[in-house]
């Protein structure tokens, strides 16, 4: 914090500045002993100051008239901090001079002088207080008759009651300190004062501003404030309680300023409203902690009112606002709600009954009071009056509360307890070094400075207010407040009301503060609304009060008011993002629609095929089901049933069982069909491929044949289940990645089997094998007659078989990152499972069934057949085929027909078997 400037005056500095004073003084003094003030007469030297004659001088400094402008010193009286200070310690001084008990046969005096609110002015009176302390050498110094001069001794002050201003109290502080001589203030609280190196004949009965400062933020804290501006008085009362207010704040945190301005000591026209519109660039800072002057807090308010920011800003005023009249009065509305603080006092009762009762006849002692009579009562004393355009003369008859509005000042208080202070050291002292010798021993002839200093700061006593009176080792006096709130009440009147005290800590009545008339809403004076839950602050660069609030997105949580955190895998954000929960576990339900049309399509499947193996049980010895292969067939409907089967354990919930069954039945249903139809397509093509070349059949065509084959062929599944199932055991787990949306409401654990698409493609693979390799026999054997076994109905299976799996695979991987993975490829994969065996179930077995039940006449034994003849007719069958694609229809007809004539005969279509062929 700036000061108004730190005084360094050195002791030579001092004495020339005296020694200028004193030849003034001796130029106009003469050689008879000055008379008192309370004279009629006073002369010139004692004309600005109250001179009280004692054993003891206390020297007084009070700011009875406000700084004056345009090079004159002192401007207009000052009435309540001027007179009213004055007078309590002239009613101090009368009290203790009185009291038996205090200074017994010791009687104080005074010497007071006017600060006119000015420090340098003030430097300049107190001089006065050190001049007796200042050998002079009048050697050189004759009278006109040649006599040596004889110098008027002036009055030796032993301590100093002041001064009101901290920069006055400074600046005077630096003085007295050379010549220890110890000071009491009723109302300086700069925290550089506490100082004890600087300033350590200085002690104070008011608390510092670092304590009101202290208070003052606890007030700001408690209303939730953390964003405020700072307003203060040019001068060390202003600069140093903001400077302690700002460093407190930074200390405890909690609190940014927003601005920080100063008023100058001598404004300039429009700069109070321009302090206003500066004050109103952050519209957020609404609350304004104001350590200012009395005349400053006037016209910050004016300047309020005249820009209509009546009710924007909360206004925090320091001690020098406290509970004054003169600030808001006409400023009523732009003043309520402010809050202020005020050391805490009490009025003194007997000062209002002394000050009431003073007159222009009986108070002549104050050389000031006079012009105060002329200014509170608005008249003019005789032509000499300080008013001379009052109409109005003064009778001399006025009396104060009775024909003027009187109100106790402040401080008070304070200037009694100070001056009481001086008196408790003084009768330590006198106790201590007269040993109860009645007045003023020789050893308090001279007045140690520095061992008076020492009283002061052990006196302990209770002051006019019954509060304790006391020092700490830096001469300030405790923290002790009133809180103040400005109010309006339903009549209109307004008033301080006191809201809470401070002692160490805040005690606040929060229902008794009031806002904005009628209403109790507590304003908000923040740089930023709080953020809400799962919201994150970012703070912004060097304004810890202001943040921007983001949100914690995705699958992030608030862990802390400034941080976002990332739930574990398993879980997602709970829904106002404080926390995490379990993401919600689901696995595909038999109620849904995904489930339902693969379980319908099964059940169909399993009652189809379970008829179909009925009716070849049932007619198990009829020719059809001899001609169709009776072991083979039931192997491959035995597929067909597993195949359909699957759908529901695919479905069903996982678990170590399902899981299991998953892995074996997946590719088993399949393995048997078309390890079946394999083994029958094969048989069909080494038949007529052997036929060919020789009329003697090829080995292994008989069904024990075909059925070691077949089981071969699934052997090699089943064996790579087992090897599955050692190297990897069955089990269940959750996949939190496959529905793991940008949503975290919308996120699902699925729970699986550990069936990853490697392992399936594996498991499907065989089948798949067996199924292309059956194709391709299906294509070499598709020239072998519709009368010769099944060849072109396991074709046209086959074929199906691969448009429908050739489908399942774009579907099944291409949906690998879609939300319904799960459903969408168990439900693909169990209907292509259903499908291939509805395929192979109704090409190959429902035309038999057909004929069975319902043209059993069909159902007969025919005449066999040699294996030659069989391949004979086949052999020329295929001929025609080929003849067919070389020439027109009837030439091919009619050579094939002469030479097959005879040994094929016209009958109607015949089913042959190839079963009662041996190996």
């Amino acid at each position: 914090m700036a000061e108004d400037w730190k005084p360094t005056i050195s002791r030579c500095c001092v004495l020339s500045l005296l020694m200028l004073k004193s030849c003034w003084l001796l130029g106009s003094a003469s050689q008879k002993p000055t008379t008192l003030v309370d004279s009629q007469h006073p002369t010139q030297e004692y004309a600005h100051s109250v001179r009280l004659d004692g054993d003891i001088i206390l020297g007084g400094l009070f700011p009875v008239h406000a700084r004056g402008e345009r090079g004159v010193p002192c401007g207009e009286l000052k009435k309540e901090k001027g007179i009213h200070r004055l007078e309590a310690m002239l009613f101090a001084i009368d009290l203790i001079n009185k009291d038996p008990d205090l200074l017994p046969n010791v009687t104080l005096g005074a010497r007071i002088l006017d600060t006119c609110s000015r420090d340098t002015y003030a430097l300049e009176q107190s001089l006065t207080f050190v001049q007796a302390l200042i050998e002079r050498d009048g050697s050189d110094v004759r009278c006109a008759n040649g006599e040596p001069a004889i110098f008027a001794k002036p009055d030796k002050v032993v301590g100093v009651i002041g001064a009101s201003a901290s920069s006055v109290s400074i600046m005077v502080a630096n003085i007295l300190r050379l010549f220890k001589i110890p000071q009491i203030s009723y109302a300086s609280t700069a925290p550089e004062l506490s100082d004890n190196t600087r300033y350590d004949f200085f002690s104070r009965v008011v608390p510092p501003d670092s304590y009101q400062a202290q208070a003052m933020l606890d007030v700001v804290t408690a209303m939730g404030w953390n964003y405020v501006s700072t307003l203060a008085s040019e001068g060390n009362y202003g600069e140093s309680g903001v400077e302690a207010f700002v460093q407190i704040s930074r200390e405890f945190g909690g609190v940014c300023i927003a601005q920080s301005l100063k008023i100058p000591r001598e404004p300039r026209p429009g700069e109070f409203d321009k302090i206003v519109l500066r004050l109103l660039e952050t519209s957020n800072a609404r609350a304004v902690i104001m350590f200012a002057n009395e005349d400053d807090i006037r016209r910050i308010l004016h300047a309020a009112k005249h820009n209509n920011l009546t009710g924007h800003f909360l206004w925090v005023g320091s001690d020098s606002w406290g509970s004054k009249i003169s600030p808001v009065v006409q400023q009523e509305q732009v003043a309520e709600g402010a809050i202020t603080i005020l050391p805490k006092r009490t009025s003194v009762d007997a000062f209002d009954r002394y000050f009431k009762s003073r007159s222009l006849s009986n108070n002549r002692r104050n050389v000031w009071f006079a012009e105060f009579w002329e200014e509170n009562f608005g008249c003019k004393l005789g032509m000499h009056g300080k008013r001379p355009g009052s109409p109005k003369k003064c009778t001399g008859l006025e009396k104060v509360g009775r024909d003027s509005n009187y109100e106790q000042e402040g401080k008070v208080q304070f200037v009694m307890d100070a001056v009481y202070a001086m008196a408790h050291a003084l009768h330590h002292m006198h106790h201590e070094l007269c040993a109860g010798q009645p007045g003023l021993c020789p050893q308090m002839a001279n007045i140690d400075g520095k061992e008076l200093l020492a009283h002061i700061r052990a006196v302990n006593f209770n002051g006019s207010a019954g509060t304790p009176v006391t020092f700490n080792e830096n001469g300030d006096a405790p923290g002790r407040y009133d809180i103040f709130q400005y109010q309006i009440n339903n009549m209109s009147t307004a008033e301080y009301k006191v809201i809470g005290h401070w002692t160490n800590q805040l005690h606040l009545n929060m229902e008794a503060l009031q806002w904005l008339t009628d209403d109790s809403f507590l304003p908000a004076s923040v740089c930023s609304l709080p953020c809400r839950q799962g919201e994150r602050k970012k703070v912004v660069k060097g304004v810890p009060c202001c943040w921007h609030c983001e949100r914690c997105e995705g699958y992030h949580f608030q862990a802390s008011e400034f941080t976002c955190e990332l739930c574990s895998y398993e879980m997602r954000p709970n829904q106002n993002r404080t926390g995490c929960q379990p993401i919600p576990i689901i696995k595909l339900e038999w109620h849904s629609p995904w489930a339902l049309v693969p379980v319908f399509i099964s059940v169909l499947g399993i009652i189809a095929t379970t008829f179909v193996i009925v009716t070849f049980v049932r007619y198990n010895d009829t020719p059809i089901v001899r001609a169709s292969g009776r072991e083979m067939s039931y192997v491959l409907l035995t597929g067909i049933f597993l195949c359909y089967i699957v759908t529901f354990p695919m479905i069903a919930a996982p678990d170590i069982a399902v899981c299991s069954f998953r892995r074996i039945f997946l590719g088993l249903g399949m393995c048997f069909s078309y390890a079946a139809l394999l083994t029958k397509t094969n048989r069909i093509h080494r038949i007529f491929e052997q036929g060919k070349k020789a009329v003697t059949a090829p080995r292994f065509i008989s069904p024990a044949s075909q059925l070691i084959i077949t089981s071969s062929l699934i052997s090699v599944q089943l064996l790579g289940v087992l090897v599955w199932f050692a190297a990897d055991p069955p089990h269940t787990f959750v996949d939190y990645g496959e529905q793991r949306t940008q949503d975290p409401g919308n996120a699902r654990g699925v729970l699986k089997c550990d069936i990853s698409d490697l392992s399936l493609i594996c498991s499907l693979g065989y089948s798949i094998l067996l199924m292309v390799t059956c194709t391709v026999y299906a294509i070499k054997t598709r020239s072998v007659p519709e009368t010769f076994n099944e060849a072109k109905p396991i074709g046209f299976t086959m074929y199906t078989t691969c448009i429908i799996w050739l489908a399942f695979i774009p579907i099944f991987f291409g949906t690998a990152q879609s939300e319904e993975r799960m459903y969408i490829q168990t439900a693909t994969l169990t209907v292509s499972l259903s499908l291939s065996a509805s395929v192979s179930l109704g090409m190959l077995y429902m035309p038999k069934v057909y004929i069975i039940i319902f043209h059993p006449e069909q159902n007969v034994p025919k005449r066999k057949r040699s294996f030659k003849a069989i391949v004979t007719a086949a052999t020329m069958t295929t001929k025609l085929s080929q003849l067919a694609a070389e020439r027109p229809n009837g030439e091919v007809k009619t050579e094939l027909c002469e030479g097959v004539e005879a040994s094929v005969p016209p009958t109607k279509t015949t089913y042959i078997s190839y079963t009662n062929h041996a190996m």
